[in-house]
């Protein structure tokens, strides 16, 4: 028996007892790859020297402090070291515990900025369908897994949405991509036109989407068009890399790649490296100067905003990244990834596609490879995919509702930043291993 709400009241999850590298070992001592780094958390897998060492001399020195009263010597050396490896013109940094309080305080600090500018009737957000930002109620509100928020519909503030960028999905077979992309950007703008551009506070959107779709980049030139329409109308763009940023597509921000600038980026998972609960939001300096010379505050804040083991947490990540070139080896080992991913899965009759940048891959499981057609909802394949990979000794990230929220299945791969090639051979050979006995299961 367990006194844990766990995710599900009906199992008691096995017992995590230590870690190690890439690997996790339970309490009955099986040893598990941790081939999606939990979701994209551990970045530099589990048990790193450096970041224990910090943890404790933070400990040693200084464990809490609030900070109406406080700050910290080393959450401001984590806040100067972000903006020192930020691109643009990101010149703050606001400190929270985790992804969904961290979107939460950007739509505050969105909404405030307007206020502070003199243009209070900005009241809207806009996102996109097939989309995640996080579980608390306004992060649920601008995300569009209609999974997660068809509970909670009644509570959530209403939000226009428009279409994803999923190119696989959506893209049709006599279009190019450049078409594909300027019918996206047509879409966005009419989205903002009809909704009232003066009203619209902000555009949100996952650089690559992550859970709900499965590792979906941008096609070339679609985020440098929504910076060119947020601009137009007057709108901020936010940036959510809770789980593609920090590292994990081979740049600092995923963004970087897309040439542009967001207004307001949230990064969490990749962060902190789970080393501690930690999360982030980075904003422009006209964002944060227009508070500053109005009221002189932010309003908002959390009891453990900016702690200072979490900030030690952190720091210590971060500084290892640079230290050893990890953004290097992410471009070189997420190349590895792919064609470890296409060779084992690549002429798989159910693979319909492998996608994704650095070490943030996912496969798109399909019925019928010519048609695109997904298995049925009703069998969860993902949901077999976890439990079967788990049994191999596997740890992936498979998600269901791929394509509308209810159809449709992928795996996500996220392997630590420090996985070596042998050890993504091992991944992909057993991902091969673990999709095919769990399609056995619902043949």
């Amino acid at each position: 028996m367990t006194h844990i709400i766990h995710r599900s009241l009906r199992h008691t999850p096995l017992v995590a007892a230590r870690s190690q590298g890439i690997h996790i070992i339970d309490a009955h001592h099986k040893k598990y790859i941790d081939a999606s780094g939990g979701a994209a958390v551990s970045c530099l897998g589990h048990a790193h020297p450096d970041v224990l060492a910090a943890m404790h001399a933070q400990i040693d020195q200084l464990a809490y402090a609030h900070t109406g009263f406080f700050t910290s010597e080393v959450t401001e050396a984590l806040a100067d070291h972000l903006i020192e490896h930020a691109p643009g013109d990101l010149s703050d940094v606001y400190f929270v515990s985790g992804g969904s309080e961290a979107v939460e305080a950007a739509l505050k600090l969105a909404r405030q900025y307007f206020l502070e500018i003199g243009q209070p009737e900005r009241t809207v957000f806009v996102s996109r369908r097939q989309s995640y930002h996080g579980n608390t109620l306004g992060a649920l509100a601008v995300g569009g897994n209609e999974w997660r928020r068809q509970p909670f519909a009644p509570l959530l503030m209403d939000v226009p949405r428009v279409s994803p960028c999923f190119e696989y999905r959506d893209r049709l077979a006599h279009e190019t991509q450049d078409a594909y992309t300027h019918r996206l950007l047509t879409e966005i703008e009419e989205t903002f036109i009809a909704t009232g551009p003066e009203r619209i506070i902000a555009f949100c959107a996952e650089t690559v989407v992550g859970a709900t779709t499965g590792a979906v980049p941008p096609t070339p030139g679609y985020l440098q068009g929504v910076r060119r329409l947020c601009d137009k109308y007057g709108i901020l763009y936010i940036a959510d890399e809770v789980m593609c940023g920090m590292g994990r597509t081979g740049t600092l921000y995923a963004f970087e790649q897309d040439e542009t600038l967001p207004d307001i980026v949230i990064i969490a998972k990749g962060l902190g490296g789970g080393y501690q609960p930690i999360g982030a939001l980075l904003a422009r300096a006209h964002v944060v100067d227009a508070l500053r010379r109005k009221s002189g505050m932010f309003q908002h804040g959390h009891t453990y905003l900016g702690h200072p083991i979490a900030s030690a947490a952190a720091l210590a990540v971060q500084r290892v990244i640079q230290r050893d070139r990890l953004l290097e080896q992410v471009r070189a080992r997420g190349e590895y990834l792919r064609k470890a991913l296409v060779a084992a899965l690549g002429d798989h009759p159910h693979v319909g596609d492998i996608r994704g940048r650095g070490l943030f891959m996912a496969v798109e499981l399909v019925q019928d490879r010519a048609t695109r057609t997904p298995f049925d909802h009703n069998k969860k394949l993902h949901a077999v995919i976890k439990q079967q990979a788990i049994d191999n000794g596997l740890l992936v990230y498979p998600m269901g509702g791929t394509i509308d929220g209810k159809s449709g299945d992928h795996v996500l791969v996220a392997p630590p930043f420090i996985v070596s090639e042998a050890e993504i051979d091992q991944i992909a050979q057993l991902l091969r291993q673990s999709i095919n006995q769990s399609l056995r299961q619902i043949a």
